[in-house]
């Protein structure tokens, strides 16, 4: 274990406790110790993935909780797309695995009570339900708009509903719903691909309502030492200038990011 600061993150041989599929994604849980307690809704983790351990995979916190004599196991989400994810997915309980976390700044709750509407797309909605918890034991409503492509790429609905209270599911388009649900909302937290979250900021602003955004950029070393997750972001005079998704995200305030040119690179 590395000598981080009592907040910061820590480099952990963690484990495989628990892997089961969630419709097209595989849910692990794992004992990655220190790591879950510091974490926060929007942290994230960074996983060494191959024997060689050399590439590494950010994933979401999706949930931290107490299993068994284990005080704070980590829930993540997996989208099996690619090489390393499909080698995650693989994985089995008692598997060990390289863990770095918690990693980013996270979602920043309201200082007062506040109507929140949390948006979520994907395996990308997994910080929200966490995000849920918290904003609710805030005294703040929270009402959610989960979508995806399908069916199979909806994470988690039976659990929002039963935790949330208000939830909509939509396959496809989330615009419309979100738009409807913004009449009642004081703050929009959103996660998902770039061209969802753009039109959720884009709704948001229309509507005078604040909107912080998780945004998933492909991350090489996920500690900002490579430079390679530039986020194009906005100065007070309408310049742009170049931060680092994994260290200076993944979630920033909507109205600072040039959608224009995240579009371009987008994923």
């Amino acid at each position: 274990m590395s000598d981080a600061p009592a907040d910061g993150p820590l480099h952990v041989r963690g484990e495989v406790l628990a892997a089961k599929t969630a419709g097209a994604f595989r849910q692990l849980t794992l004992v990655a110790p220190g790591i879950g307690e510091r974490s926060r809704p929007g942290s994230f983790l960074a996983v060494s993935v191959g024997e060689a351990s050399l590439a590494r995979r950010a994933l979401w916190i999706h949930r931290v909780r107490a299993v068994g004599g284990h005080r704070a196991v980590i829930d993540v989400v997996v989208d099996p797309s690619g090489t390393g994810t499909r080698w995650l997915a693989a994985l089995a309980p008692g598997a060990p695995l390289e863990v770095t976390g918690p990693l980013g700044r996270p979602f920043s709750p309201p200082r007062e009570r506040a109507r929140c509407l949390l948006v979520g797309e994907g395996y990308a909605a997994a910080p929200l339900l966490a995000l849920s918890e918290r904003l609710r034991k805030r005294g703040c409503p929270v009402r959610l708009v989960l979508c995806g492509p399908d069916e199979a790429h909806l994470l988690d609905v039976l659990e929002a509903r039963r935790t949330v209270g208000r939830v909509e599911v939509v396959t496809g388009d989330p615009t419309p719903a979100v738009v409807t649900a913004l009449s009642e909302a004081d703050v929009v937290y959103a996660a998902g691909t770039t061209h969802t979250l753009r039109r959720v900021a884009e709704a948001a602003a229309a509507a005078g309502v604040s909107c912080q955004v998780a945004l998933e950029q492909p991350l090489t070393c996920a500690t900002g030492l490579c430079h390679g997750c530039p986020v194009p972001v906005l100065d007070d005079d309408g310049s742009t200038h170049v931060v680092r998704d994994c260290v200076d995200g993944p979630v920033f305030r909507a109205g600072r990011l040039d959608w224009s040119l995240l579009d371009q690179v987008a994923p």
